[in-house]
């Protein structure tokens, strides 16, 4: 791959980021078109744009506090929001910012909606905003029970995880009614929830070394394949040891997905034989967002210490790049 010489590799098949941001990292997300572009967020009030392929940093625009979430419109525009509220467009072409708009607490998560061409936010508010990305404009405002932790979109529905564990399903298209209201099945609070790309179901991880494997068909006959599994757990000395599970990402083609857990560690799963294909070695702290590609061949690595112990000297942040391979990531 050319450019590699100047990248810190830790490995044949995978390097370092250089100029990463200077706090943690909050989001890692490629550009749904291009392979190469990366979008990262962070607590240093940035969202930065990476080519990965030469392992330099394009661009880099401010919020005027911590950035919780970002995603791609289409390649050339990126959404931004977090604690300062305020939704960003940013223009990666001409490097100018748009404040679409605001919520009344921080922003936790920015998706897009390809199948209905909206931008969807979620807040500590309770409230998850859609967004008229053409305009720009505010396109309606849907309460939530409670504070909205996670959310991801699954062809023209959106699934939200909030505080309390629970999990609404929602209809992009008609959004006047809720249509799922459901509990988590794992006992902890939900950390992540992400949608499988062939839009049958979404995976949630929770705070408590789990995952669980849903579906939204309400009907009996599929509910009976959902299932839960413990990961991210390790014997320490003889003690159990269970973190957080803080990351999922999935395959497009394979509808495989990766785990990352404060434990440093990175595994893939084939969910439909129930077991895991690799775990990687492990990172230097928490495991805080991954991404695959578009063409899933990479995979983003955001290693960042998550303040699980609160103030104490930790590990510098860090974005590793991983090639993977079908080996790693098929369906046996």
């Amino acid at each position: 791959v050319r450019g590699r010489s100047a990248a810190v590799m830790t490995g044949s098949n995978e390097y370092k980021l250089n100029q990463a941001p200077e706090d943690g990292v909050s989001a890692v997300k490629f550009s749904p078109s291009a392979a190469q572009f990366l979008l990262v967020s962070s607590w240093d009030c940035t969202v930065r744009l990476y080519d990965v392929t030469t392992n330099t940093i394009r661009m880099k625009y401010q919020h005027s506090a911590p950035v919780l979430d970002c995603a791609f419109y289409d390649p050339t525009h990126s959404w931004s929001g977090g604690l300062d509220a305020q939704l960003k467009m940013h223009d990666l072409n001409t490097d100018q910012d748009t404040i679409v708009g605001s919520h009344e607490s921080s922003i936790r998560c920015v998706e897009h909606c390809p199948e209905v061409n909206v931008m969807v936010t979620g807040s500590w508010d309770r409230s998850v905003r859609l967004w008229d990305p053409r305009t720009p404009c505010n396109a309606g405002t849907f309460t939530q029970p409670e504070k909205v932790y996670t959310l991801s979109v699954a062809g023209d529905r959106l699934i939200v995880g909030t505080a309390g564990r629970r999990v609404l399903v929602w209809d992009l298209r008609n959004m006047g009614y809720v249509q799922q209201r459901r509990e988590s099945s794992l006992k902890y609070q939900t950390r992540c929830i992400r949608a499988f790309p062939n839009k049958q179901g979404y995976v949630l991880s929770s705070i408590e070394g789990r995952v669980a494997v849903e579906y939204l068909d309400p009907s009996l006959e599929v509910q009976k394949k959902k299932y839960a599994f413990k990961c991210h757990r390790l014997k320490e000395e003889g003690i159990e040891h269970v973190y957080p599970v803080n990351a999922i990402s999935f395959h497009s083609a394979h509808n495989t997905f990766a785990t990352g857990g404060s434990d440093g560690f990175v595994n893939i799963w084939d969910p439909f034989n129930k077991k895991r294909l690799c775990q990687f070695h492990r990172y230097p702290t928490s495991i805080a967002s991954l991404a695959f590609n578009n063409d899933g061949t990479l995979l983003a690595i955001a290693a960042s210490y998550m303040y699980e112990k609160g103030e104490m000297s930790h590990p510098e942040d860090n974005i590793f790049i991983r090639q993977v391979t079908d080996a790693e990531t098929k369906p046996k």
